[in-house]
């Protein structure tokens, strides 16, 4: 037996949406920008995107990190998605139903759906694609227990089986990992297919230097009726905010995927541009390697978390755009402890306390570590810049290395550092996606490539995939983030807004709580 599935919005989401409000700038935009009552949406013409990163890598099942994740979801599109509140929505997926006991998905596609090639879409898509998800085993692999996924002769309608219920599951399709792809890449060698693939999304790629800028081109198959408006979409490198923000203003690009904090009231306030702010589910973290001996120690952590003002931190580096952290889940997802903590972390600033902390561990007089952050970001240069400062009352000295980008990414993912500035950000708007991630020792990122391994979250993070929504499963995550903030393998400094700057040129953008923009909406006015 069978019953048709919609899920609550999360009761937290009014929460949420208030920060948003109370933190909203003068003349910042609705996560939905907006056009004036006076205009009509133009189809027609390309818009310039600017963005600190190229995308590198366009594979979906084995990526992970912003540059490449929001240039891929512009490719391929999965059978559920969410609004810009995190609610879960039907996408390819024209319907779905949950067997009463969770454990059979029914899926029924679109009808009528094509890829960009014109080629039309079939149920064996979906088993190709989602299978070759689990085979890679990537970073966003589906954990769910998959016991079969099967399809039928109409080609519309995808069954997936589990061994055990898993409540997450749906959440996990939403990922752009769970993109749908042609089987055996229609025809092509995958190394091939994956130079210009081929999707549902709105967009498909028309050139691609994977060290500079991406050009798409209108998806003229798109599903959705008369979209997208635009011709064309160009993502372009920039490797500096502060050129991004110089060139918005300048109008030599239309739109920035990220505009600095210290010029959010700017871009809000100025007669050419708009900033378009959203709800988010990232955060802003100081991240330790464990295996460091000096980071090993619980103490070590603990005294440098009660070192750090983290109201101060949020308000000197975000300019009052951010909420400082008290949990690790932001509170946009629901089971967020930020709350239930009233704005007050487990580790509050207390120096005199840091100080005795740090006399119970294996380095009472101190030590030297190194602080690894990323160049040409100002917001993070500035926090390590505060951590060097108060840490030293502690007698801890802290050296700053700022290297590029993409080394900074090879670096931490090979354990090659200290302690880092990083932000963790959930791709989907289950709570199990971001713990699974930061406190899985035998995930893909390793906890988030700290190696923090505590068998009383490992125990829980797998009940809570087990657990129906409810109080049950609510308490189970609010023990995860009082453990992890008591063991600090990382501290949560702020949750991220998201900040996307425009010219008044352009118009309908949708910004998502995951830091991706939707496109199929937008136009520009031809100026």
């Amino acid at each position: 037996m069978s019953m048709s599935f919609t899920r609550r919005a999360p009761k937290r989401a009014a929460v949420a949406l208030g920060i948003v409000a109370v933190l909203a700038l003068a003349g910042c935009a609705p996560a939905a920008q907006g056009d004036a009552a006076s205009d009509t949406p133009t189809a027609g013409g390309t818009l310039t995107y600017g963005r600190l990163a190229s995308a590198s890598d366009l594979d979906l099942h084995t990526q992970i990190t912003a540059n490449n994740a929001f240039a891929i979801d512009k490719i391929f599109e999965t059978l559920v998605s969410f609004d810009e509140n995190g609610k879960i929505i039907d996408w390819l997926a024209e319907s779905h139903e949950i067997s009463e006991d969770g454990l059979t998905y029914t899926f029924t596609l679109q009808p009528g759906l094509q890829y960009s090639d014109g080629s039309d879409v079939q149920a064996a898509d979906v088993k190709f694609s989602l299978e070759r998800n689990l085979a890679k085993e990537g970073p966003l692999m589906l954990t769910a227990p998959i016991a079969n996924i099967a399809t039928d002769d109409a080609a519309r309608t995808v069954v997936i089986t589990l061994d055990e219920p898993y409540t997450p599951f749906l959440s996990e399709l939403t990922s752009f990992a769970s993109g749908v792809m042609p089987a055996d890449f229609g025809g092509k060698s995958e190394e091939d297919y994956l130079k210009a693939p081929i999707g549902t999304g709105p967009f498909a790629v028309s050139e691609w230097d994977p060290s500079g800028d991406l050009n798409y081109v209108k998806n003229e198959h798109y599903w959705q009726d008369g979209k997208p408006l635009l011709d064309g979409l160009d993502y372009v490198f920039v490797a500096d905010d502060n050129q991004l923000l110089q060139r918005l203003n300048a109008g030599q690009i239309d739109a920035i995927e990220q505009v600095p904090a210290a010029n959010a009231d700017a871009v809000a306030n100025a007669a050419a541009t708009t900033l378009l702010k959203g709800d988010s589910w990232a955060i802003e973290q100081i991240f330790f390697n464990t295996q460091k001996p000096e980071f090993a120690d619980r103490n070590v952590r603990r005294a440098i978390a009660q070192t750090l003002d983290l109201p101060g931190i949020a308000k000197a580096t975000t300019f009052g755009t951010a909420r400082p952290a008290s949990a690790l889940i932001p509170p946009a997802i629901e089971y967020s402890a930020a709350d239930a903590h009233d704005a007050t972390p487990v580790l509050a600033n207390d120096v005199a306390a840091a100080k005795q902390e740090l006399a119970k561990s294996g380095y009472p007089d101190g030590f030297t570590a190194t602080m690894l952050i990323p160049s040409g970001n100002s917001a993070r240069a500035q926090i390590a810049q505060i951590v060097q400062e108060s840490l030293s009352e502690i007698g801890i000295t802290v050296e700053i290395e700022s290297i590029d980008l993409a080394a900074f990414r090879d670096r931490f993912k090979e354990f090659d550092y200290d302690f880092m500035i990083n932000s963790g950000q959930s791709d989907a708007p289950d709570p199990n996606g971001l713990v699974t991630f930061q406190a899985d020792p035998e995930g893909f990122s390793n906890s988030f490539w700290t190696h923090y391994t505590n068998p009383e979250v490992t125990k829980l993070m797998h009940e809570g995939r087990t657990t129906p929504d409810g109080e049950k499963r609510e308490q189970i995550y609010l023990d995860i983030q009082e453990i992890l903030a008591g063991d600090v393998p990382y501290i949560p400094v702020y949750y991220s807004p998201n900040l996307h700057g425009t010219t008044d040129k352009v118009h309908g953008l949708e910004s998502l709580p995951n830091g991706s923009v939707r496109f199929q909406d937008a136009w520009v006015t031809a100026k």
